[in-house]
């Protein structure tokens, strides 16, 4: 993907209003081995990391004792100066240090030195799976340049697991948390579709997955978390303790705390699934079938897709619905009734519950295997209304292509949006909503990256137009705060109120761009 725009893109950054990026300090440690180094402090003269060869004689305010490590090499800096995305990779994303916390305290003891000196800082989740470990925004997100970025992979312990919750820091997969609960026969209500994301992360944003119909988003299912905030305080917040703070942590954007550990419901876990993957020829018949299940509730998951006819000639759509069970299979014929599915082309499957939970991992190495994974991914994520879904999916049919795709694919699938319960995971204004997720692989070289940008931007302006919202992942170009304010309409203020409050020096998370 190094062609004449896409090279242009990784190397100038944009900010969230389209300007050129600047480096945030004027000192670049090109001159630090490529060894990690440890830092002794911050130069306050020329707002840089001071080594202790370099600290001699400057204005150098000492690094707090840590137990874990504070690091400046180039090549760990470079390696946190990246995303999944691969849109915003460069000098300009790069952090001026990584800190791998040996505990809470170290975060604690951070975040009070950045508010100190006024350096910024942002967790960077640093999933995947094998050596594929990165952040996985993919527009910047986690990007914190010129600051600190905090490695979640150094709190990956499963603290406990109970008869209804598990305590997990927050760098555990849910890939790690599911193994782990299947073990003792659990696992948690919703569940992403791709499980090598960390816990923080996931429901900093919210998180998305094919049982949000029943559960809510993943952080509607999380009791507690414990997270330090701009004031350098660690504290425990609840839906009924620091109700205020815990609304703005889940489905926040990581704006006012960083979350380090959470407790996650727990359910009993079903031994098999049957999965039936249901086409339909037009997306009339696809929507009155897909509200139908979920008015019902007949299956436990309820999953969809806009994808291409199997000649290549136009599109068609999905429906992927799970019913669980431990000993007594389901009714097949009792689900299916009354459906109005190409019947022929249907696909009936029972398979182990965790096969299904992990049905991504075959998918993920064979877009490892033709360097899909590794192309730049413009995606889009958004929640429709259901009145204008219809409306809004005729637009999309003309607007994508096979090669819009690349080895990517489109999720469409509705559910109830009184699951959703934070308040800041913005919901269009119906009882129904349906996911509209562009996870686009781009194919390795395409040229088009810039025009993917510009149409995700069209398409998420007439989204709004018809009211949708956004979800916090994706790329949508040159979002301003007036975008941003209209998105979180009357619950912006109080955001506001809730970032001024916890975190008073505005540190945290420059990356999503809301209050730039």
């Amino acid at each position: 993907m190094r062609n004449g725009r896409r090279t242009q893109m990784s190397s100038t950054p944009r900010t969230a209003t389209g300007t050129a990026a600047a480096p945030s300090r004027r000192r670049v440690l090109g001159g630090i081995a490529a060894t990690a180094v440890a830092v002794v402090g911050w130069n306050t003269v020329d707002q840089s990391w001071a080594t202790a060869a370099e600290a001699s004689g400057a204005a150098v305010v000492p690094v707090p004792a840590l137990t874990g490590t504070l690091e400046t090499s180039p090549s760990v800096v470079e390696a946190f100066g990246k995303d999944f995305g691969h849109l915003w990779d460069g000098a300009g994303s790069k952090p001026w240090a990584v800190l791998r916390p040996g505990n809470a305290d170290d975060i604690v003891k951070i975040v009070n030195y950045a508010r100190a000196n006024g350096i910024k800082v942002a967790v960077n989740g640093q999933g995947g799976s094998g050596t594929d470990i990165e952040s996985h925004s993919v527009y910047g997100q986690a990007r914190v340049p010129g600051g600190i970025s905090i490695d979640a992979r150094s709190m990956s312990k499963i603290v406990s697991i109970g008869g209804n919750c598990a305590v997990v820091e927050a760098g555990v997969t849910w890939a790690q948390l599911t193994d782990a609960c299947l073990q003792v026969g659990k696992t948690p209500p919703a569940l992403p579709d791709y499980l090598y994301l960390s816990v923080g992360g996931t429901i900093s944003i919210g998180g998305i997955g094919g049982t949000v119909a029943k559960y809510g988003l993943l952080c509607d299912t999380v009791r507690s978390i414990d997270i330090v905030t701009g004031e350098g305080k660690l504290v425990t917040a609840t839906a009924t303790n620091r109700p205020e703070l815990f609304n703005a942590a889940l489905s926040g954007g990581g704006q006012v705390g960083i979350i380090v550990r959470a407790e996650v419901a727990l359910v009993p876990a079903p031994k098999r699934s049957v999965i039936f993957t249901l086409y339909y020829a037009d997306v009339e018949t696809y929507l009155q079938d897909a509200e139908k299940v979920l008015a019902d509730g007949r299956f436990h998951v309820q999953a969809g897709e806009m994808l291409r006819t199997p000649d290549g000639s136009g599109w068609r759509y999905k429906m992927e619905a799970g019913a669980n069970y431990s000993t007594t299979p389901p009714d097949r014929a009792k689900l299916l009734s009354g459906l109005q599915d190409v019947r022929a082309d249907a696909v009936i499957e029972d398979v182990t519950y965790r096969e299904y939970m992990f049905r991504l991992d075959a998918y993920e190495g064979y877009l490892k295997e033709t360097g899909h994974w590794y192309s730049p991914k413009p995606w889009l994520s958004m929640f429709l209304p259901a009145s204008k879904t219809k409306t809004f999916m005729k637009r999309v049919e003309q607007e994508l292509t096979a090669d819009s795709l690349g080895g990517g694919f489109l999720l469409f699938s509705p559910f109830l949006t009184s699951q959703v319960k934070r308040p800041l995971a913005m919901m269009p204004g119906e009882s129904v909503a349906y996911l509209f997720d562009l996870l686009r692989f781009p194919n390795p070289g395409d040229p088009n990256i810039q025009a993917m940008l510009d149409q995700n931007r069209r398409l998420y302006d007439l989204a709004v137009s018809m009211g949708a919202k956004r979800y916090l992942v994706g790329a949508v170009p040159n979002m301003t705060q007036a975008d941003w304010r209209a998105h979180f309409g009357n619950r912006w203020t109080g955001f506001v109120n809730a970032k001024k409050k916890f975190d008073p020096a505005n540190l945290f998370t420059p990356g999503q761009g809301f209050f730039a």
